[in-house]
């Protein structure tokens, strides 16, 4: 029997959505976005790049394998809210600990069911991202949009996401140093770098140029991350101050970083992209990579020209820059991740890439 409906969606343009609650109760402000992956939704749930937003999946079918100890990507999800067309609360997993309702609910998070998915992602298509309040059914069309209209957009998303003291994540027998900025990090990217022989010093967004010179890392890793890129002048800054002394891998938030570090724009997509189907080719190879993407801006090309950076990824659904590159100061990133393994692993020759950047460093060995 269907349940009865007690939670519902209430967007700037006026439109209604309604469903059934699961996961924490109460009222919640979000950007509105769509994901279309069949799979992973604990690692969209737990990925701090989904701070503020209410994330709909595309896929109909959600909860059905639980949550498992080691998919996490952060042990503190901060996404918005979740929302599915169906939630399923009796998943089939033997490694599952705790349902998905149950960890949404620990972590203060709302999630809606019953929604029309389908209708919802067409509208965020043809109108574009908007906020929207996950809200009771007793709350009216016209409070609702009070609340919208009242309720200030953040643009400190990095600063609650990052760590506040440094952390290490250390391998055996390690050959590279690296420093990584968190911006909201991924750990299957420390993960990633650890597998290759890296020892990760994990530091807070806001550490300064000196702090990283002082601790000697053969090459420095800027995360991914929630939000606008130009709200994070601090890690701009250490991009300026270190390029050209060590090898530089941006992933993502950090791709656009990089970008503006060396003088480029970014601008903000309709709707981002977000999901594990997105095609890219590799400018250099020739090569199309299946990837895995979460954000909501992107670099402008026209704006590359004379920065000393070269286009080397575009997405061919759209045209938008997805990775760039300084071969003199040994600088590169791309906008998709390669540690999600869409492909499965299209794009893990980037981690290589910069393992081979940072021993010809230590070899001092030249780009030219």
């Amino acid at each position: 029997m269907a349940r009865q409906c007690n939670r519902k969606l209430i967007l700037e343009d006026g439109s209604v959505y309604t469903g059934v609650g699961f996961g924490a109760a109460g009222d919640r402000v979000c950007e509105i976005v769509f994901n279309t992956s069949m799979v992973g939704y604990q690692e969209i749930v737990s990925d701090p790049s989904y701070t503020d937003q209410a994330v709909v999946m595309t896929y109909p079918l959600i909860g059905n394998y639980g949550i498992t100890e080691e998919d996490f990507e952060t042990r503190t999800p901060t996404i918005g809210a979740l929302i599915v067309s169906e939630y399923n609360d009796l998943p089939s997993n033997f490694r599952c600990i705790k349902t998905l309702s149950e960890i949404l609910e620990e972590y203060d998070i709302p999630g809606i069911e019953g929604i029309d998915t389908r209708k919802l992602t067409r509208s965020i298509r043809d109108l574009g991202s908007r906020r929207v309040l996950i809200t009771g059914m007793e709350t009216t069309v016209e409070e609702g949009l009070r609340k919208l209209a009242e309720t200030p957009v953040r643009h400190d998303a990095v600063s609650r996401v990052s760590c506040r003291k440094r952390w290490f994540s250390r391998t055996p027998d390690h050959l590279y140093n690296v420093v990584a900025v968190d911006c909201g990090i991924k750990l299957n990217i420390v993960r990633s770098l650890n597998a290759r022989g890296c020892n990760v010093t994990v530091v807070p967004w806001n550490t300064d140029a000196e702090t990283v010179r002082a601790m000697k890392p053969h090459g420095l890793f800027l995360s991914n991350g929630p939000g606008d890129p130009e709200d994070v002048e601090p890690v701009i800054s250490l991009v300026k101050e270190l390029r050209g002394e060590l090898p530089i891998f941006g992933i993502c938030l950090g791709h656009q970083m990089i970008s503006l570090a060396y003088g480029a724009k970014t601008y903000k997509l309709k709707f981002g992209h977000r999901g594990g189907n997105h095609p890219v080719q590799n400018l250099l190879t020739g090569k199309v990579e299946i990837t895995s993407q979460n954000h909501s801006y992107a670099v402008d090309a026209e704006t590359l020209a004379g920065t000393g950076l070269e286009i080397t990824h575009r997405n061919l659904l759209d045209g938008t820059v997805e990775g760039v590159r300084c071969v003199k100061d040994r600088v590169f990133s791309v906008q998709y991740h390669p540690e999600s393994a869409p492909g499965p692993q299209d794009s893990a020759y980037l981690f290589d890439q910069f393992i081979e950047a940072m021993q010809m460093q230590k070899e001092g060995t030249s780009n030219a």
